[in-house]
């Protein structure tokens, strides 16, 4: 015992265990990390792709190429991405209560009761600040597709994706901006058909995506779904895969893609188109996928050899149509063999 100078004794502290200490660290540790893993979950990186993938589509028509144009598509991207971050949070924190009657959403974070609506609305202002500093800081062009794909995503939150049909049409049209802000970045003339190409082949992956859905949750978690029925959404699943083909085959002619050969990449996507969509009917049909389109382009094995024997056969045809010093070159290598 140890007294103090009054005479009192004090008693002794208690040992505290290392493994107590340690566990409490732990304990801490673990929620920390568990509150950034649901942060990023909030963002939806899954879902980033979409972004790499769209808005470069203007690189196809680009007369040429420099640093400049890439970092321009490169911050594009970036910008994207963040903005479509702060809408899935925001959206996420509106449907946090349909989303508790939904078999899968009802585990996101704010649905699930992990991260509160307070902290939710804070993150997303921290995600639209951080968008207006690289707008601030970044190179100096047009960027009326970035506030137009804010507005409408604002607008798909609050009224859109109540309305079937336009709330298809709504997404659809997200994407088209997105291309659409990748040509103002190269800077080229936007491809009408290109354009439309994407606003059909999106109406086809989001029809898909609200079957699934039905099939999956019923109609409570999105009251839009109580406007469809399954055989609705194949018929419409039919019409747009059958736009998205033909848009797409007209683009090539139309546009003299990889002029002089045209004809070339137009009898390469001829049979990788049709089997694309077609895999995409299969799954959401006879599968009974299609909840989550990114998954489907990026996952499937079918689909994924099929899009990099497309991409490899359109990519040589391009670089052929762009550099006819590498054609003749190569013709001369055949000729000396």
């Amino acid at each position: 015992m140890y007294s103090t100078n009054l005479g009192q004794p004090v008693p002794p502290v208690p040992d505290v265990p290392a493994a107590a200490v340690g566990a409490t660290a732990a304990v801490t540790t673990g929620v920390r990390t568990g509150l950034l893993r649901d942060l990023v979950a909030l963002a939806r990186p899954a879902q980033w792709p979409k972004n790499l993938l769209v808005v470069p589509l203007a690189l196809i028509d680009a007369p040429h190429l420099g640093l400049g144009a890439l970092a321009r598509m490169g911050l594009a991207v970036v910008l994207f991405t963040l903005l479509s971050a702060f809408v899935y949070v925001w959206n996420d924190i509106a449907d946090r209560h349909r989303d508790r009657l939904h078999p899968v959403k009802r585990h996101r974070p704010i649905a699930a009761g992990r991260i509160g609506v307070g902290p939710a609305r804070a993150y997303a202002l921290g995600l639209i600040v951080l968008v207006a500093v690289l707008l601030a800081v970044g190179p100096a062009m047009s960027w009326w597709p970035l506030f137009g794909y804010l507005a409408l995503n604002l607008s798909y939150v609050r009224w859109l994706k109540h309305l079937p049909l336009l709330d298809v049409f709504a997404v659809a049209a997200g994407f088209v901006l997105r291309v659409v802000q990748g040509y103002l970045a190269v800077p080229a003339r936007a491809s009408v058909w290109l354009l439309a190409c994407v606003f059909t082949l999106c109406l086809l992956l989001a029809a898909g995506k609200r079957r699934h859905e039905i099939s999956v949750g019923g109609t409570a978690h999105r009251p839009s779904l109580a406007g469809y029925t399954t055989q609705y959404l194949d018929y419409l699943i039919i019409l747009y895969a059958t736009l998205t083909v033909t848009v797409f085959l007209l683009y090539l002619v139309n546009g003299r893609f990889a002029a002089p050969y045209t004809d070339a990449s137009l009898l390469v996507s001829l049979p990788c188109a049709i089997f694309a969509v077609a895999r995409h009917l299969h799954v959401v049909v006879v599968g009974k996928g299609g909840g989550d389109p990114v998954r489907l382009l990026l996952r499937d094995r079918a689909m994924v050899v099929n899009t990099l024997i497309w991409a490899g056969g359109l990519a040589v045809i391009l670089v052929a149509a762009r550099f006819p010093v590498l054609v003749e070159f190569a013709g001369q290598l055949l000729e000396g063999r």
